[in-house]
């Protein structure tokens, strides 16, 4: 007997539904009708009330940013943020801890990482760094966990903090928590003086709710990053291409309706040039930079890299990684570059990517043309990918 659609059951699969989503891999920047000369570029912008020279913050990772860092980056035009969770806000002298962590075997080091952060932070060294940060000619940005920013949050204002960063691995509109009472991320910004970064998400929806509860910037990016496990580990996060997207499709509709301009910062998973110019394009202002800048000779990781989002004493925090060391931090951004690979003088790339697609302005280069492009990287390369 023939079989029709009218007596046949119809199973809906929650695969069915499953929508694409791109990584910087998958995408390609597409020219335009115009062009304009490389030096008619400019990369500058206010970030929430902090001037910016180039369009790069170093992630509040213990082994991408110190003092040291943080001056020099300030002095190339970016901004480095220091986690108040990690060894400089510990020790006096971190770099006892650091050695450690550099130094230990791979069979180790999880052991090791879980020791060096058992120190208690103090208020005292929040102090400090904050007066040597603005000594080292840098702005004072400093991040949390949503668990201590009401603590230590009022205290780095107190003692002149220009930036505090709400960060956890996924930030979210509403926590639920029956032991604790979770941070009021409303009440929060309403009462600190100074501007209140939060990340991290992926979400439209999320980031429509966290601007309307007064984050004055939003931080895109659930496990992209190179020592990161948080996709592995727990199987969660969003193509970075897809999540700046959709966080800027929300950021769009609220200024629309609003009036009020909230920045999108894209953290995470941007090795080359060419990644930077993409997340851009895909409408980020701001990009926050973590192994690239953990390749300086200023690092204070020396080569290396770790998780810090992950706070679990059952988990790890992350990965150490080698990333080695190619250069100090000023060639890593503005060249002159001794690579084929555009993992040196960024800032360069992605000037030339602007002006070649037309673009004078950050705000130009969010309006540019993204196509799906997977092969984009090895068409016509085959004499390229012989010696790989």
């Amino acid at each position: 007997m023939t079989e029709t659609l009218a007596n046949r059951r119809i199973f809906r699969s929650k695969v069915d539904a499953i929508r694409p989503t791109y990584g910087f891999d998958d995408v390609s920047l597409a020219p335009g009708t115009d062009t304009v000369d490389p030096a008619d570029v400019t990369l500058g912008q206010t970030f929430c009330g902090i001037p910016l020279e180039i369009p790069v913050l170093a992630a509040a990772m213990d082994a991408v940013a110190d003092v040291r860092l943080s001056g020099e980056l300030a002095r190339l035009g970016g901004l480095a943020v220091l986690n108040l969770e990690g060894v400089q806000f510990r020790y006096d002298d971190p770099a006892e801890v650091l050695d450690r962590i550099i130094g230990s075997p791979d069979d180790q080091v999880h052991d090791v990482l879980a020791d060096a952060y058992r120190a208690p932070i103090r208020e005292e060294l929040i102090a400090r760094r904050i007066e040597e940060l603005h000594a080292a000619g840098s702005k004072a940005a400093v991040s949390a966990t949503p668990g201590i920013a009401r603590r230590y949050g009022p205290f780095c204002a107190e003692h002149g903090a220009d930036l505090f960063l709400v960060q956890s691995q996924v930030s979210s509109a509403r926590h639920l928590a029956t032991g604790y009472e979770p941070l009021s991320l409303a009440d929060f910004t309403r009462f600190m003086p100074i501007p209140v970064a939060v990340g991290n998400t992926t979400n439209a929806d999320a980031a429509y709710l966290l601007m309307e509860q007064g984050a004055a910037a939003l931080f895109v990016g659930v496990g992209p990053g190179a020592a990161c496990t948080t996709r592995e580990v727990l199987g969660i996060g969003i193509p970075q291409v897809t999540a700046v997207a959709d966080v800027v499709a929300a950021r769009d509709l609220y200024h629309a309706e609003t009036g009020r301009y909230v920045p999108v910062v894209a953290d995470g998973g941007m090795k080359k040039g060419g990644d930077i110019a993409k997340a851009i394009a895909a409408g980020a202002d701001v990009v926050m930079l973590g192994s690239p800048i953990a390749r300086a000779a200023e690092a204070p990781g020396r080569g290396t890299n770790w998780g810090m989002a992950a706070p679990s004493p059952v988990l790890p925090r992350g990965t150490r990684i080698k990333v080695g060391t190619v250069g100090p931090l000023a060639q890593i951004l503005e060249g002159p570059s001794h690579v084929t690979d555009g993992t040196q003088n960024l800032m360069g790339a992605l000037r030339q990517s602007m002006a070649a697609l037309g673009a004078r302005t950050i705000g130009d280069m969010q309006h540019v043309e993204i196509v799906y492009a997977p092969s984009v990287a090895t068409e016509g390369k085959s004499w390229q990918q012989r010696g790989r």
